[in-house]
């Protein structure tokens, strides 16, 4: 695994990228090694190899098959472009664009993984709540944690389309969240709703969470939304 200062889910997608851009190991139509062995090659553990594939699935590169396996499906290097670098429409995106845009879908993402998560992506979510809980309390940083939780509901929604919201979700919790001790247990305590909702298949409630959730957010950074 390279060391750089981005979250080990980055890097490893980039290990991944590595693998089919520099060393051609991989070309469009084929299997990517099973997680176990994918995992242990890149000295991550499975969660963090899970978030890594999510981001390449995000890009076009791979798509994950139920009961098969994650396959290449391009080589494009176009795809290999972070969404949230360079120029883009997230690169004049405020603060403001950024939470309206989420307030718009991610509620709706929400209901949508009440009515579609699968048991470990449930298990996944529930481990990012813990992860979160355990690091607020050593006073650590939860911010990863915290991305990696609102990209798994937003993969849990089984659409292609909700999975493009990621680098946004990512971005702005990145850029504009504070990680005030204040706001990480305001925050927990609406994680764990959000998780008790979808967990019960209670849609509507998961939804109304959510968008409670990023009014709080906006609250916390200062930001009024018309």
């Amino acid at each position: 695994m390279k060391t750089s200062g981005s979250p080990l889910s980055e890097q490893a997608s980039d290990e991944i990228m590595d693998m089919i851009f520099i060393q051609h190991r991989f070309h469009p139509g084929d299997k990517l090694p099973n997680e176990l062995e994918l995992s242990q090659e890149l000295g991550i553990s499975r969660i963090t190899l899970r978030e890594a594939i999510r981001i390449l699935c995000t890009r076009g590169l791979v798509e994950i098959r139920r009961g098969r396996g994650t396959y290449v499906i391009s080589n494009d290097p176009a795809l290999r472009a972070d969404p949230v670098s360079g120029e883009g429409p997230l690169t004049d995106a405020s603060a403001r664009d950024l939470m309206e845009y989420r307030l718009s879908l991610e509620p709706a993402a929400a209901y949508y993984a009440a009515k579609r998560a699968d048991e470990k992506e449930l298990q996944h979510m529930e481990a990012l709540l813990e992860q979160m809980d355990r690091l607020s309390a050593q006073g650590q940083s939860v911010i990863q944690a915290e991305r990696d939780f609102h990209s798994a509901i937003a993969s849990a929604c089984h659409n292609p389309l909700f999975a493009q919201l990621i680098p946004i979700l990512q971005h702005s919790i990145q850029e504009y969240n504070s990680a005030s001790s204040e706001r990480t247990g305001v925050f927990l305590r609406d994680y764990r709703e959000i998780i008790r909702y979808i967990r019960n298949r209670n849609g509507e409630a998961a939804r109304a969470a959510m968008f409670s959730l990023i009014l709080l957010a906006c609250r916390l950074s200062d930001l009024e939304l018309e």
